[in-house]
């Protein structure tokens, strides 16, 4: 994956930021403020330290730390001036949530950049990650870090947006209605990309066409004459499209359809990888990317797609992404030395849904395997599916047709245990961390190994512990498929 884009200039002046947010200055900054933060802990020299007030934490108690760790400036609220005065440069705020979603605002308008959102059940990040990489290689291009898609994540992206930007990326997600609609309006994207509709989050929805509705707010930010990016091959291809018309969008699509405006002509896949022909506004063109399987390989051409509506060299975006990785839980892969041979790890555990799971099953299931080994999944529970949770769990047994070996953890899981071939049942426990003793004693030499779950249930420790118990190895990379 190609690294973000450096940018070198002063990112705020105090001042502007006293009159993009509405605030008062208490004190001057010692140099230039060159970056946004909301992570004392991590806050570099010279950043704007946002005290934000969380779930859990209330961002002033860690005001001091973040001037000790070279906060240039801190954004305060009314209540806590007085007492955090003597700490360093203040800019005190009503609010100061509001105060960074005003920035961002600011920093939106006073922006030349060509901007795209991106959303959609499945992919979001993979696919903001992708567009990183192929703008990245046309011009300066700043994009949201990790899955920075929420109320504060979208408002911070865009407070860090650089004037000197030629792109912006922008990942917005949701869990219920009329969460994108607010930070699409934000954002002002020139495309907007739904990467697909599937059932997500639906302890929230009535049913999957009002998760479709709810993705289409992404079209009612769009500036004047933009374009709206959709999947052809989506079963909600013709409602998104008629919700970004409604919005006066002109619709463009992707995909293994006919009539996709950026359509997949041919694949050859790979174990790390894939190879793919395919025609992109009626221009041919053939080009490698670098993260494997037939989802990233359809969200590949969105992005071609996109990156030639923002007015990017169509040939550079394509070689860019010859350099994409998986993110990290995202599938990305790892070749560990086990005491009686090599094993591959697929690391899935950052999310899951029963469409990701089965995109995540289907590339197991083309992952070769060593001698005597067998195509191994521990998969956890997928949250947030409502009523129909133990149904969706076990209508994932069908995906496992080409898996060897399911392990499964937690409550829901165990209805997918209980829908497996007897031969298939790997193992079941109640927590993820009750599995790792169970699946690591079973691993052996030549394995492929899929740990998938929704972050709530924890397997991603799974596959932390592969890694501190055996040493990494160079992947070899195979066609696997055509």
């Amino acid at each position: 994956m190609s690294a973000p884009t450096s940018f070198a200039e002063p990112l705020w002046t105090a001042e502007e930021l006293a009159t993009a947010t509405g605030g008062r200055l208490v004190g001057a900054p010692a140099g230039a403020l060159v970056g946004v933060s909301i992570d004392s802990r991590t806050i570099g020299q010279g950043e704007i330290y946002v005290a934000i007030k969380g779930d859990v934490h209330d961002g002033h108690a860690f005001t001091v730390g973040a001037f000790a760790r070279g906060a240039g400036l801190a954004i305060v609220d009314e209540a806590h001036a007085a007492q955090l005065e003597s700490a360093g440069p203040l800019l005190v705020v009503k609010d100061t949530l509001a105060a960074l979603a005003a920035a961002g605002i600011a920093a939106r308008k006073r922006s030349q950049a060509r901007i795209v959102a991106v959303t959609g059940s499945v992919g979001k990040t993979s696919t903001k990650e992708a567009l990183r990489a192929a703008l990245g290689q046309d011009g300066p291009t700043h994009a949201s870090a990790a899955s920075f898609n929420n109320h504060w994540g979208v408002p911070l992206t865009l407070a860090r947006l650089p004037k000197s930007a030629a792109y912006g990326v922008f990942e917005i997600g949701m869990n219920h209605p009329d969460e994108i609609r607010p930070l699409v309006k934000m954002v002002r994207p020139h495309v907007a990309i739904v990467t697909n509709v599937e059932p997500v989050h639906l302890a929230q929805f009535r049913d999957v066409e009002q998760i479709a509705d709810a993705k289409a707010e992404i079209f009612e930010g769009l500036e004047p004459g933009g374009h709206a990016v959709i999947n052809r091959d989506n079963a909600h291809y013709e409602r998104l499209a008629a919700a970004a018309r409604a919005c006066g969008a002109t619709v463009m699509s992707f995909g293994e359809h006919v009539g996709a405006d950026a359509r997949l002509d041919r694949v050859a896949l790979k174990e790390a990888s894939s190879c793919v022909a395919a025609t992109i506004l009626a221009e041919p063109l053939t080009f490698k990317v670098g993260a494997p399987g037939r989802h990233v390989v359809q969200n590949a051409l969105g992005v071609l797609l996109a990156a030639k509506l923002l007015g990017a060299d169509l040939a550079l975006a394509a070689l860019a992404l010859a350099h994409f990785e998986a993110p990290t839980g995202r599938g990305r892969r790892y070749a560990l030395q086990t005491p009686s041979g090599a094993i591959t790890v697929i690391d899935e555990s950052y999310n899951a849904n029963p469409a990701s799971m089965r995109a995540a099953l289907a590339l197991l299931g083309q992952t070769p395997v060593g001698s005597g080994g067998r195509r191994v999944a521990a998969l956890g529970d997928m949250l947030e599916l409502g009523p129909q949770a133990e149904a969706l769990h076990a209508g994932v047994a069908e995906a496992c047709a080409k898996v060897d070996l399911v392990f499964t953890a937690g409550p829901l899981m165990k209805a997918l245990h209980d829908a497996l071939p007897a031969a298939k049942r790997g193992g079941w426990a109640d927590t993820a961390a009750e599995l790792q003793p169970m699946l690591l004693d079973r691993l052996k030499g030549g394995d492929a190994l899929m740990v998938k779950g929704s972050n709530g249930s924890r397997m991603g420790p799974i596959v932390a512990a592969l890694q501190a118990r055996f040493a990494a190895v160079p992947v070899d990379e195979t066609v696997t498929a055509g």
